[in-house]
């Protein structure tokens, strides 16, 4: 059997697997890894953020096999919900009536996946609002880029802004999400406002790379409680579900 071509970064193609295909196997193994974590409740009071990180990461590797991430691993929990991505907050051990999230970006068979989830300790009833939110705002979102076959990274982020507002919520991060695909990254600058969905991408979000591939998306969605100081987040694949 012949094995699988390289690119110039090294990376295993089998023509035979389309892209897209590739992408949403990563993203349902992220999918059944995630709920794995719940269902063993690993996000749990008395546990340090590192802790459960290093405990996400081993589950991975239980599962999977999986020991790369192409983006560092995030559990965040109450005050440090209302933290951008670039931001590094000390560790935090988590409590009995928490909000927390997790962001795991981990590498399955040279795809990218990219998975974020929140969990709600104890029985608030405004950290649960939120959590709920966050699926509403996200559905709502993919929704305004599946009915514009033009819209643009400035157009969707503009929407995501309104529908947070109408939840009575505020966005968390500079951008609602992110070029997907395969590891290394062809798009790696993360200064480039045109591999983000931010209001400074006029371009539309449909279209080709380089060698006339169609580009694939992340939407992602950090919401702040500015009245309760918490946040939450929800990530997974736009273009494709």
């Amino acid at each position: 059997m012949q094995a699988p071509k390289r690119d110039t970064y090294g990376r295993r193609h089998d023509g035979r697997i389309p892209r897209a295909a590739r992408l949403l196997d990563a993203q349902a193994k992220a999918a059944e890894q995630f709920a794995e974590i719940e269902a063993r409740g690993l996000v749990a009071a008395g546990r340090g953020e590192r802790e459960v990180s290093d405990r996400i990461r081993d589950l991975a590797n239980e599962m999977f096999g999986t020991t790369h991430y192409w983006h560092k691993r995030i559990v965040r929990s109450c005050p440090n919900t209302l933290l951008p991505y670039k931001e590094n907050p000390p560790d935090r051990t988590i409590a009995a009536d928490d909000i927390a999230f997790a962001d795991f970006g981990p590498i399955f068979e040279d795809f990218e996946a990219d998975f974020g989830r929140t969990f709600v300790l104890g029985d608030d009833p405004v950290k649960h609002r939120l959590r709920d939110d966050l699926s509403t705002v996200f559905a709502a979102g993919r929704r305004a880029f599946e009915a514009d076959p033009d819209i643009t990274g400035e157009q969707l982020y503009a929407e995501i802004e309104r529908l947070a507002a109408q939840a009575g919520r505020h966005l968390g991060g500079r951008h609602a999400g992110h070029l997907v695909g395969e590891f290394p990254p062809e798009h790696n600058n993360w200064e480039d406002v045109d591999s983000h969905i931010v209001p400074a991408n006029d371009k539309p979000l449909r279209r080709t790379d380089e060698a006339g591939r169609l580009l694939h998306w992340i939407l992602e969605i950090h919401l702040i409680d500015q009245e309760r100081q918490f946040g939450g987040f929800y990530e997974e694949l736009l273009t494709l579900g």
